[in-house]
C-alpha cells in the first residue's frame, strides 16, 4: 500500500504567508517557520538548533556585506548627502537622466567584471545616487523637488541600479547563472564554455542599457511636463 504523505511541514509556507502579511520581522517568521516545518516533520529542537546553527557557520561570508552599514551610516552623519548633492549641483548642462545614464553604463560595466557589490543600494544608491539625483532633478527642472518628485527620482536611482546590475552580471562568465545554464546543458549532452554562454547576454545587456536610457529621458520629460503643468496652473489661479 502506498505511504501515506504528511503535510504537516508545510505549515511553515502559512507560517511565512501570515508573518510577513502582519509585516513582521522577515529574519524572525523565516526561523519560526523553520522550526515550524522542522518540529512538524518529527525533527526535535536540539536537532533544529544544530542545524540553525550549521548553516549559519557556513553561509556566514553572505553577511558581510552588514559591515559597510556602520560605515555608510557614520560617512551620512558626517554630511555625505549632502556633500554629493552639492558636488552634483556644480556641474553645468548635467541632468536627470544624464548622470542616472551614466551610473546605468558604470554599473553595467563593473559587474561585467563580476565586481558585484562594489556598487549597490545601501553602499552607493542612498548615500551617492540619490542625493545626486536629487541635485540633478532640481537642477533639471529648476527649482525645489515636491515629496512625489523627490521620490519619483529615488526610485528611479533604485531601479537604474537593479538594472545595470542585473544585466551586467550575466554577461560575467563565473556567475553563477551562467554556471548553472552550462550544467544544464552539460545534463542533456550538449556542450558549451561559460565564455560562449556569457557573450550570448551581451545583446540583452546592451537591449537593457538602450532600453532603460530611453525611459529615463521619457521620465525627465515627465517631470518637466507636471512641472510645467503645476506652474501653468498655479499662474490660472492667481489670476482669478
Amino acid at each position: 500500500m502506498p505511504t501515506e504523505l504528511n503535510y504537516w511541514p508545510l505549515i511553515g509556507v502559512a507560517v511565512v504567508i501570515a508573518g510577513f502579511a502582519l509585516r513582521r520581522n522577515p529574519v524572525l517568521v523565516v526561523v519560526v517557520a523553520g522550526l515550524a516545518s522542522g518540529l512538524a516533520a518529527g525533527v526535535t529542537l536540539p536537532d533544529l538548533l544544530a542545524l540553525l546553527g550549521k548553516t549559519f557557520v557556513e553561509n556566514r561570508v553572505l553577511l558581510l556585506f552588514l559591515l559597510t552599514l556602520p560605515a555608510i551610516g557614520v560617512l551620512e552623519h558626517h554630511g555625505l548627502r549632502e556633500r554629493a548633492k552639492r558636488w552634483i549641483a556644480g556641474f553645468r548642462g548635467l541632468t536627470l537622466a544624464r548622470l542616472q545614464i551614466t551610473y546605468l553604463a558604470a554599473r553595467q560595466l563593473i559587474s561585467m567584471t563580476g565586481l558585484t557589490h562594489v556598487a549597490g543600494h545601501p553602499q552607493t544608491v542612498r548615500p551617492l545616487l540619490a542625493p545626486m539625483s536629487e541635485a540633478a532633478a532640481e537642477r533639471t527642472l529648476d527649482g525645489e523637488l515636491s515629496n512625489a518628485e523627490r521620490n519619483t527620482v529615488r526610485a528611479s536611482a533604485a531601479a537604474t541600479d537593479n538594472v545595470g546590475l542585473f544585466f551586467g552580471e550575466d554577461v560575467f562568465m563565473a556567475f553563477g547563472a551562467v554556471l548553472l545554464i552550462q550544467g544544464f546543458f552539460a545534463s542533456n549532452g550538449i556542450t558549451l564554455e561559460p565564455l560562449a554562454i556569457s557573450l550570448w547576454a551581451l545583446p540583452t545587456a546592451v537591449c537593457a542599457f538602450v532600453i532603460h536610457s530611453i525611459r529615463l529621458h521619457f521620465l525627465q520629460r515627465r517631470l518637466l511636463r507636471e512641472r510645467a503643468a503645476s506652474s501653468t496652473g498655479g499662474t490660472d489661479d492667481a489670476a482669478r
